[in-house]
């Protein structure tokens, strides 16, 4: 079984900056999308960004210039560098990962169980 844990989460200043991390464990083999979701209060779980196992890369429109995903598939972690943090930023951030079955017959997703990150003056 594939377990999931995030850092990096924290409060900052609007402008700021953060970066998170998710780092796999247990079972890490097989895996291929990796992803970073985030849920505000009273909003729905939305994808931030996604980044696929060759690299290519697909960022929210909310966030596009401003943030920046990445893996290492040796490490199995991926990371989120977060800059020009705005207030509406301010959510539960979770780590996805999908893995495939033993026999490749399908696609499991797992999730951390999330950091906070808060953005206030």
């Amino acid at each position: 079984q594939l377990q999931l844990v995030e850092s990096g989460g924290g409060f900052v200043q609007p402008g700021g900056s953060l970066r998170l991390s998710c780092g796999g464990s247990g079972t890490i083999s097989g895996i291929e999308g990796m992803a970073w979701y985030r849920q505000a209060p009273g909003n729905k779980r939305e994808r931030v960004a996604l980044i696929t196992k060759d690299g290519s890369t697909d960022h929210a429109d909310s966030v596009l210039g401003r943030f920046s995903i990445s893996r290492d598939d040796a490490k199995s972690t991926v990371s989120q560098q977060m800059n020009g943090l705005k207030p509406e930023d301010t959510a539960v951030y979770y780590c996805f990962m999908n893995q495939w079955r033993r026999g490749w017959s399908a696609l499991d997703p797992f999730w951390g169980r999330g950091t906070q990150v808060t953005v206030s003056s």
